[in-house]
């Protein structure tokens, strides 16, 4: 696969429509070409305890933060025409199908590949297939594991290696 975008959101809450942040990163021939990341104000619009553990996010870090819609309109335009990748594409294709049902938005039904299962079929030694183990495995180092954007960047390396 050489043309596709990595995908990842992090979530407020269990909701899976309370996505607070969202990172991409666009592949072309096979080169990372382009990147955003943003803060999305969540729906519903709280926090729980055990998400703000994993990601850092709280309720001050998206209180001026957009809406959803503002940024997809940023989005849209990156990843026309492409399939979009994920490490466990089922949250994130959850998280993107909620958000556009909670704002009546029409859905363009993505394309979804998952990392996670190819890796599961390409890389059966690892101890296990989290993204970090699996980014590492095929030469990436995750550093800011749970940021949208650094999550986006380790999928679009482990894309380019075994889809």
């Amino acid at each position: 696969m050489q043309d596709f975008a990595a995908i990842d959101f992090e979530t407020a809450n269990f909701e899976r429509s309370s996505v607070c942040s969202v990172g991409i990163v666009v592949v072309r021939n096979g080169e990372l070409v382009d990147s955003f990341y943003s803060l999305i104000q969540p729906v519903p619009n709280y926090y729980c305890y055990q998400c703000s553990q994993v990601n850092g996010l709280c309720m001050e870090d998206t209180e001026d933060a957009p809406l959803f819609p503002d940024v997809w309109r940023q989005i849209e335009p990156l990843i026309e025409g492409l399939p979009l990748v994920a490490h466990n594409s089922t949250f994130d294709e959850r998280c993107l199908k909620d958000v556009f049902r909670v704002y009546q938005l029409d859905y363009p039904d993505y394309e979804f590949y998952d990392t996670l299962c190819a890796s599961r079929r390409c890389l059966p030694r690892l101890i296990d297939h989290k993204l970090h183990t699996v980014a590492e495995a095929c030469g990436y180092h995750l550093e800011h594991h749970h940021h949208a954007l650094a999550d986006a960047e380790a999928c679009a390396w482990i894309a380019r290696e075994i889809l």
